[in-house]
């Protein structure tokens, strides 16, 4: 176990760790980041170029384009960063994940049917090739879900039932992973300043949902979430939430969703009309299906 007698957080360096979706937003700055820490890090994500940025800021960190929602690509992706990294992972960051506005009547089911590949298989495909590099006493597993994965907001049915899903992975992970001396756990974001950010809430359906109280401008600056990262991390904690007052509304869930349903009516159904007609990309673009 990590053990630390001056209450500071255990040091960085030399752990290695794997993120996924690191070509830009949360997994881009927390790779910056931990290298900057001393921390090893390989990276995957969709946007190759991107990517290759990112793995240039990092030292020149291993980086490979992999789609998360392949089983194959991801088990060879990870022995290959394994390999890189000196044959094996202290942390894997199943952060991959997409967005896009989907009403449950009249939405897209493509939207429903891509954001649980991406966001729940993609999740579970990484956790499980690297599951076994992880677990030994010093590994940690990071499930990226969200706030919306305990409250449950109109237009995001797609995204809230995926980010539940990651929820009770990453739970259950936790669990198998204590026989071995690892440790795994939960992030909670609410809406941080990142591009996926600004294109789920950019559209016209929100801007009536939510009008003068936009959540654009509102949004937690990144470092907030990237500073909870490096703690979660450091301490391979069982829950990282960002910002702070995600961690109050957790536990009331039951209390805060009829509340927020509530607080949403007045504009709901124009908002609903216009989502409808509303068509909204991905945020980020996915390879073609076969």
């Amino acid at each position: 176990m990590l053990v630390n007698r001056s209450g500071r957080a255990p040091s960085l360096a030399g752990r290695r760790v794997l993120i996924t979706g690191a070509a830009r937003g949360i997994g881009a700055a927390l790779a910056e980041r931990l290298h900057a820490r001393g921390a090893r890090v390989a990276l995957t994500g969709l946007e190759a170029e991107l990517l290759a940025d990112v793995a240039a800021r990092c030292g020149d960190a291993p980086y490979w384009p992999c789609d998360v929602t392949d089983r194959a690509q991801v088990e060879d992706t990870t022995a290959q960063a394994a390999e890189s990294l000196g044959g094996g992972l202290d942390v894997v960051v199943a952060n991959a994940g997409v967005a896009a506005q989907m009403p449950v009547i009249g939405g897209d089911p493509e939207v429903m049917e891509r954001t649980l590949a991406v966001n729940v298989i993609g999740s579970y495909n990484t956790l499980r090739a690297a599951g076994p590099y992880i677990s030994h006493p010093r590994g940690y597993a990071l499930a990226v879900a969200s706030l919306s994965a305990a409250v449950n907001l109109p237009l995001l049915g797609a995204y809230s039932a995926s980010k539940a899903a990651v929820e009770a992975l990453g739970n259950t992970l936790r669990a198998e992973l204590r026989p071995y001396g690892a440790r795994g756990g939960v992030a909670y974001f609410a809406e941080l300043d990142t591009d996926m950010t600004h294109r789920g809430f950019g559209t016209q359906a929100t801007a009536a949902l939510l009008g003068s109280r936009g959540a654009i401008s509102k949004v937690t600056p990144l470092k907030v979430g990237i500073d909870a990262l490096e703690r979660g991390i450091a301490w391979r904690s069982r829950r990282v939430v960002a910002p702070w007052w995600v961690a109050g509304v957790l536990p009331v869930r039951m209390i805060a969703q009829p509340v927020m349903e509530l607080a949403v009516q007045r504009h709901l159904r124009d908002a609903l009309d216009i989502a409808r007609e509303e068509r909204v990309p991905l945020t980020t673009e996915q390879p073609e299906r076969p």
